[in-house]
This record gives C-alpha cells, sequence and structure tokens, in this order.
C-alpha cells in the first residue's frame, strides 16, 4: 500500500479536504485505484452529537457512519462508497484501546499513549486502508490520508508520531507527505510572506516528519521568487511546491494540479510510474469549462436553521450545485433563517422579517433542508404554506418533509395543533411521531442512520419517474422522528399522496401533491449520494421545476416506459 498524508499548517479552514480530494482525483486519472481516511484529532467519538455551527454538516455514509464533512468531499470526488471506519477519532481510538484494556489483552502492561494509542492507530490506517471503497475487488493502490487540524495542535500530537512510525515502517518510497499551508499578502506591503509556512514546517521537521511537496493557498498565483525562497528554507524542491490558488469553482483543482505536473511528481515519490497511465481529466476539464461558461442562473430560496454557516448545508449546496448544472444553470442560493419569516419577527426585527419575505417571493423555488429542534420551525411551515399556496416548486428534505406535513394538516384538514412529538408531544394532533425503536436517553448514534430501501407505490408519480422509473431506491437516512401511519389514510384522502413507503409499509419516505407543479418531501437525504455528473434525482427534480424542464423531462420518461 501507498500513502499520501496530507497535513496543515498556520490556521484550519485552508482546504485541506478539497486538496486531499483532487490528489486522490488525479491519481485516480492515471489508473490507479484510490481510497481515502481522514483523522479527526478530536476526542467525540463520531461527528453525529455536534452543532452543525460547531463543525459544519454530519455526512452520513452508506453503513450509517455520522462522519466529518470531508468525507463528503472524498464520495463526491472520487465516486467511491467509504464506510464509518475511513473516519478515524481521537474518541475511537481511545475507545477501542480502553476496551482491549478491560479484556485483559494487554497482559498486566502499564497502557501508554506511545506504544499503544499510537499502534492502535497505525492498525486501523493499515487495515481500513485494505478495504476496497469502489465496488472492486481488493485493496486500492493508494490510501489518501488526512490529518484535521493544524500541525502543532495538543490533540493531534498521538496521530504525528504514529504517521511518523508508519513512514518509517513502510519506507519512503511507500510513503509521500503533502503540507497544506497558507501563502498571505499584507495589504501595505502587497508581498507574499512565506515566514508562517517556515515556521509551519519548521515545528513538522521537529516531530519527525518531513514533506516531500509543499500545496501553498494563495489568492494569486505564486510569484517565482515565492517558490525559491520557499523551496531554500523549508527543504523542499521548487517542482515539487504546488501552488493552489483561488479558483471560479473547485473543479478547476485537480486541473490546476495537473497543469503543474503534480501527479508525475507524486507518482516518482512513490514508484508508480511503472504501473500508471497517462493523466486523463477530460471529464474533469469539461466539467470546470461547462460551469464557468453558464449565463443563466436559478434563484433557490434555502429556508433553514443554521444558515448563518454554509458549511451546515454542504451536501444541500454541492447537490443543488450538480442539479443546476445538468440544466445549463448557475445556483443562486439566497439564505433565509426560517425565524425572520415569523410573525414575531414582524415586531422584534422588522427589517429583516421584510427582507427575509421578499427573498422568499422572488425566489423561483423553494428548499427546506434537515434540522434538529423547534426554532424556526413556525417560519418553515409558512415557507411550506407560500409555495403550496402559489405553485412555487418545493422541496422538503426530513424535517422539511416533516414541515409540509404540518403545514398541509393545518391548512386543508383544519387540524390547528397538528404538530410534530419533537415540538409539542402533547398536543392532541400528532402527524409526526417520535420512531418507536429510539432512544430518549441517548444522542450518539441511536437514529434511522445509512442507506434503507424505499419502495415506490406507484410508477404513476414524479419521484419514480425522476429515479428513470424505478420501483425503488436506496438513500441515507438520518431521523427520530417520522410521519404517524395513523394520520396517513385521513392525509391522503385530503389529496397528499405518499409514494414511497419503507418495506413495511409503515414509514412514509416520499410524499407528492398531485395538483402542484412540484411540491416534493422526503424523509431521507439524497443529497449524500449526489455526484458531479449525476445528480440526486429530487433536487434536479426541483430545478427542473424552476426553470420549466420538468413537464418535458417527465414525458421524456414515460414514453421510455411505455
Amino acid at each position: 500500500m501507498k500513502y499520501v498524508l496530507v497535513t496543515g499548517g498556520v490556521v484550519s479552514g485552508l482546504g485541506k479536504g478539497v486538496t486531499a480530494s483532487s490528489i486522490g482525483v488525479v491519481l485516480k486519472a492515471c489508473g490507479l485505484r484510490v481510497t481515502s481516511i481522514k483523522i479527526d484529532p478530536y476526542l467525540n467519538t463520531d461527528a453525529g452529537t455536534m452543532s452543525p455551527f460547531e463543525h459544519g454538516e454530519v455526512f452520513v455514509l452508506d453503513d450509517g457512519g455520522e462522519v466529518d464533512l470531508d468525507l463528503g468531499n472524498y464520495e463526491r470526488f472520487l465516486d467511491v462508497t467509504l464506510t464509518r471506519d475511513n473516519n478515524i477519532t481521537t474518541g475511537k481510538i481511545y475507545q477501542s484501546v480502553l476496551e482491549k484494556e478491560r479484556k485483559g489483552d494487554y497482559l498486566g502492561k502499564t497502557v501508554q499513549v506511545v506504544p499503544h494509542i499510537t499502534d492502535a492507530i497505525k492498525d486501523w490506517i493499515e487495515l481500513v486502508s485494505l478495504t476496497p471503497v469502489d465496488g472492486k475487488e481488493g485493496a486500492a493502490d493508494v490510501c489518501v490520508i488526512e490529518l484535521g487540524g493544524t500541525v502543532g495542535d495538543i490533540e493531534s500530537m498521538p496521530f504525528i508520531e504514529a504517521l511518523r512510525q508508519l513512514y518509517f515502517t513502510v519506507g519512503q518510497d511507500n510513503f509521500c507527505l503533502i503540507h497544506v499551508s497558507l501563502i498571505p499578502v499584507l495589504g501595505v506591503v502587497g508581498e507574499q510572506k512565506t515566514k508562517p509556512t517556515q515556521h509551519s514546517v519548521r515545528e513538522l521537521r521537529a516531530l519527525g516528519l518531513t514533506p516531500h511537496f509543499l500545496a501553498c493557498r494563495s489568492a494569486q498565483p505564486l510569484l517565482e521568487n515565492t517558490k525559491q525562497k520557499l523551496s531554500q528554507f523549508c527543504h523542499v524542491p521548487v517542482a515539487n511546491i504546488l501552488n493552489i490558488h483561488d479558483v471560479p469553482n473547485i473543479w478547476h483543482i485537480p486541473l490546476l494540479l495537473q497543469n503543474q505536473n503534480a501527479h508525475d511528481a507524486i507518482l516518482k515519490q512513490m514508484d508508480l510510474m511503472s504501473v500508471a497511465k497517462p493523466v486523463d481529466l477530460r471529464e474533469w476539464t469539461k466539467r470546470a469549462e461547462t460551469f464557468d461558461n453558464l449565463t443563466k442562473s436559478v434563484r433557490i430560496a434555502m429556508v433553514g436553521k443554521y444558515v448563518g454557516l454554509t458549511d451546515s448545508y454542504l451536501s444541500v449546496v454541492k447537490a443543488l450545485l450538480h442539479a443546476c448544472t445538468a440544466c445549463s444553470f448557475k445556483p443562486s442560493i439566497d439564505w433565509i433563517a426560517a425565524s425572520d419569516l415569523e410573525d414575531d419577527s414582524a415586531q422584534s426585527a422588522p427589517e429583516a422579517y421584510a427582507t427575509a419575505w421578499k427573498t422568499l417571493r422572488g425566489a423561483a423555488c423553494v428548499l427546506v433542508p434537515g434540522g434538529f429542534g423547534d426554532r424556526g420551525v413556525k417560519g418553515m411551515i409558512l415557507a411550506a404554506k407560500y409555495a403550496r399556496e402559489n405553485n412555487v416548486p418545493y422541496l422538503g428534505i426530513c424535517l422539511g418533509m416533516q414541515i409540509s406535513v404540518i403545514e398541509f394538516a393545518r391548512s386543508v384538514l383544519c387540524l390547528e395543533k397538528a404538530n410534530s412529538e419533537e415540538f409539542d408531544p402533547q398536543t392532541p394532533d400528532l402527524v409526526v411521531i417520535f420512531m418507536p425503536e429510539g432512544s430518549k436517553t441517548h444522542m450518539g448514534s441511536t437514529m434511522r442512520l445509512g442507506s434503507r430501501k424505499t419502495l415506490f407505490q406507484t410508477p404513476d408519480c414524479i419521484m419514480s419517474k425522476l429515479y428513470n422509473n424505478s420501483n425503488h431506491v436506496d438513500e441515507r437516512h438520518r431521523h427520530r422522528y417520522e410521519v404517524n401511519p395513523e394520520v396517513v389514510g385521513t392525509l391522503e384522502e385530503a389529496g397528499l399522496r405518499f409514494v414511497g413507503r419503507d418495506e413495511t409499509g409503515k414509514r412514509m419516505e416520499i410524499l407528492e401533491l398531485p395538483c402542484h407543479p412540484f411540491y416534493v418531501g422526503v424523509q431521507f437525504h439524497p443529497e449524500y449520494k449526489s455526484r458531479p455528473g449525476r445528480p440526486s434525482a429530487p433536487f434536479l427534480g426541483l430545478i427542473m421545476a424552476a426553470t420549466g424542464q420538468l413537464e418535458a423531462h417527465v414525458k421524456t420518461q414515460q414514453n421510455g416506459s411505455i
């Protein structure tokens, strides 16, 4: 196994995940099979209980793993299906070591960070790197490892030491270290500064790891004298100093690496030149150029709780990008804080209230994504009502689907107290209930998680046609609450159709409103499986409806199934 380690220095949030994914893309374009691992040094066992404001969105895998959003980047860029074990955290490592200690596996030894924790990290990496993630048999050729945080963080020290030992064990022909760093430009001087990177590399070398490559993040392309200076003081050849400057869209990053011959240099470092094919990134080039040349845009109202941090909905944003590109439009997302739409805001924050409603009314479609807790729920219900009554295309995901059920029950069935057990457990009209098998005492990994099968109840529905006339679909879930099966009959009599259900027929997965251009709710999270060039069906339907392309597409699918 060949390992590519990507570390970061100076500041966090430099784009290590995108860099690691792009390196994987160029190696895959050389005919190599690539897998990836993300190391998060925090003590949480997984990302499941963290606030989106704290760490961005929680990405869900097929096996139900709740992981860091960077694994979403890996899946989208490399088109692979990862497992929960591809995300290593300090919590997982310590938990596994302490379980062994309790069982007596260490035979009375004093359990220490070195060697026991570091050995557990190495064993985990070596085991997971051999697990195929691309649907083929046998291990991958290269494993790209991203170490979260920045060099020097106290919590990442055991991982740095374990990776140093791994480098020593596998040998220099099987290990490549790429250090991502920042080259700032001070406004007054206007000069590209290398000193922060010099200090970062010095820190890394003091810990026993010397980078083979520098991936320098900057606003503008690096000057030649900047590269010379970095080479001299960081002990890295000029040819191995890669510049990842700001680009119009992230699909350009693999092309940026290719243009600097990064693939050749990395292949030489890992002695893979003899097995690699000539790099072929024609598909990526076409994708990046197509997006750059788009002139029309479509306005999408995103009504959510965590709009203050766009990373909270990263996969939703990417799924919209994939769908819009497929429809030859650029996405123009209008972020609306759901609470700003509420009547209370008209009194407390009239300007925010007026702006939110003006934005909502100016959008071509409305999307209500997932979330937890009751903050902003009234605003989401108002957004769903506006879309339903004004024939504006609407997509509700997870909580967004439950919101559309609550709104329909209140407005159409005249059940004024209709609500979810999550928001009002005492209401007489529970239309959304807590899952029977859920835990009310433990938060972590107690939801309905991972890939589950949804069966279409009829082929005569928009969603079945968007899923290529399939009779079922496998999508990823992350929820504790679901539509109350006891009220389904009443809702359907009033016009709401539950066209997708689980294998028992008791869990509602997809709803549609037949008399509406596109009013869809899905209990699952389709954004997690959206890919560049293969957009997610619900998102594609939303954008097609917003841009007047849905009717023709549905007719084409209908004719194809006859």
